[in-house]
């Protein structure tokens, strides 16, 4: 007793420590019974939220002067998942604005590079990156919201906090936000120093507004002309659309700085607070083979387009919930047959659950007190993991193991049982299948429906096959004539290039697509 005791003081202790010696300041609302990490504390704390199932989230978008990659793609994917995670499984109503970066730095030297306006630019990447986010299977946010539309507010922005002594204006009409103001400043991170200006107070300010350059897009302000500096268009964007306080702002984990940490401060300047955000979430980058960062300035990076030609989305998607959010990925062949590999595993499960339950798979011995009881016991490991930081790598553990079992179970022979309704457990197979479907449904995996032309195919291939059935079982009644058997192997080999597996068994035939 007296070491439980001990035991328990000791954690108490920690987590008070974690808490009380950062920057944090716990939320005062409705705890959801999640926990998450906070990048502040570097522990895991309660998700609370101000209001009663309403999240409200800012994430933070692509710069559209280029073609979205797969580094990009797996935080989007990422992002998804744990918005699917808290919406359909832990019924909170997501409010999520994605700030898309039009103007900038980048944009204006590609645009004059490729000769065009750097509205069309622009535009023509925003369009490839909407469609890229819809054949990755990302939910669209309740609203993208481009920084060119927010000038105005900017502005407004910049100009209070100059008037409130947090912002200053230097010789060339930039303006500046001033670090030593803000007592909260390397929440996230210890700061870096940004880049030498003589006109900064010190290395760590950052710019607000950019003085125009000859031939640059530019905007009408009380101090000249220019265009917002990067951090302020989020701060921006998120505060118009969702006030002064933040449940959750997420992004990759290069954002932590100077990004995140820049918004944090001039936000809580300009609304007169100590905390906007109170939930930061950083995902882990995706990286070549040997620590090898894939950015664009590197020329190493796998178009999204590209890359849909060799795998599907579904199996990208595998790769992010096979791993923890916050880790950092490795992109390569092997690593990606092994997300191919889990997700075949788990089609071809579904497809053979569903093909006992309709009488068609001829072996299967069923224990269906074992299967129920590990279906419950899946049911509740996964609802743990989810609620712990979003850990869909160990939920994906428990589902594997959920179907390793089940698939022992179909694979063995059973003499006794004629495989029929009423001694085939075909309902306990049923309820497993619909949760295995239903649960990476969820998770945002896309599953393969089934149109009027499409049924009318497979129906097709059901005859076809009932008639290769009677010719094989002629064939193995007599065993000296091999050449009907012949035929039936390659007819099962013909359909095989055209996407159709078919499965021979004793006296009987399944198939699935591949």
């Amino acid at each position: 007793m007296y070491k439980l005791i001990r035991t328990c003081k000791r954690l108490i202790n920690t987590e008070a420590k974690c808490l009380n010696e950062t920057q944090w300041i716990k939320p005062i609302g409705h705890d959801t019974e999640v926990t998450v990490y906070n990048p502040i504390t570097k522990c895991k704390v309660p998700l609370i939220l101000k209001t009663k199932n309403i999240l409200k989230w800012y994430m933070c978008g692509p710069t559209v002067y280029d073609s979205a990659h797969i580094g990009h793609a797996t935080t989007y994917i990422k992002s998804d998942i744990i918005r699917r995670i808290l919406t359909d499984y832990f019924n909170i109503d997501v409010l999520l604005v994605m700030g898309i970066t039009n103007i900038d730095d980048k944009i204006i030297k590609r645009s004059i590079e490729m000769k065009q306006d750097f509205k069309t630019l622009s535009n023509h990447f925003e369009m490839g990156f909407l469609e890229d986010m819809n054949k990755l299977n990302v939910r669209k946010p309740y609203m993208y919201c481009r920084v060119t539309d927010y000038v105005p507010q900017i502005i407004n922005f910049v100009e209070k906090l100059i008037a409130d002594g947090y912002g200053y204006i230097t010789k060339d009409g930039s303006v500046y936000f001033d670090t030593s103001k803000y007592n909260r400043y390397g929440k996230l991170s210890t700061p870096l120093p940004d880049t030498a200006h003589p006109d900064k107070k010190s290395a760590l300010d950052f710019a607000l507004w950019k003085a125009a350059k000859e031939n640059e897009p530019s905007w009408q302000c009380p101090w000249g002309y220019g265009r917002p500096g990067w951090h302020i268009e989020c701060s921006v964007i998120a505060s118009a659309v969702l006030g002064n306080s933040i449940d959750m702002h997420s992004g990759g984990i290069d954002l932590a700085f100077p990004h995140h940490e820049n918004e944090e401060a001039q936000s809580c300047c300009y609304h007169g607070i100590d905390q906007w955000v109170n939930y930061w979430l950083h995902c882990g980058h995706l990286h070549l083979k040997g620590d090898v960062k894939m950015s664009k300035s590197l020329r190493n990076t796998v178009n999204i387009r590209d890359y849909l030609e060799k795998y599907s989305a579904n199996h990208l998607r595998m790769l992010c919930l096979l791993s923890h959010y916050r880790n950092g990925l490795e992109f390569t062949d092997e690593i990606m047959q092994n997300a191919v590999s889990v997700t075949k595993k788990i089609e071809n499960f579904v497809s053979d659950c569903n093909t006992y339950v309709v009488g068609k798979l001829q072996t299967g011995k069923i224990d269906e007190n074992l299967l129920l009881t590990t279906l419950q016991n899946t049911k509740n490991q996964i609802t743990t993991a989810l609620a712990d930081d979003f850990d869909t790598a160990r939920a994906m553990h428990a589902i594997l193991d959920l179907v390793r079992i089940g698939n022992k179970m179909l694979g063995q022979n059973d003499v006794s049982s004629s495989n029929n309704v009423n001694d085939s457990h075909a309902s306990a197979v049923a309820v497993v299948s619909n949760y295995v479907s239903s649960t990476l449904s969820k998770l945002g995996l896309s599953q393969y429906t089934i149109s009027t032309k499409d049924r009318r195919i497979e129906d097709i291939i059901e005859y076809f096959l009932k008639f290769r059935t009677a010719v094989r079982n002629m064939a193995l009644e007599n065993p000296k004539n091999n050449v009907l058997m012949k035929k039936c192997d390659n007819a099962r080999e013909e359909l095989f290039t055209c996407g159709v597996l078919v499965k021979d068994h004793k006296n009987s035939s399944t198939w699935r697509w591949k």
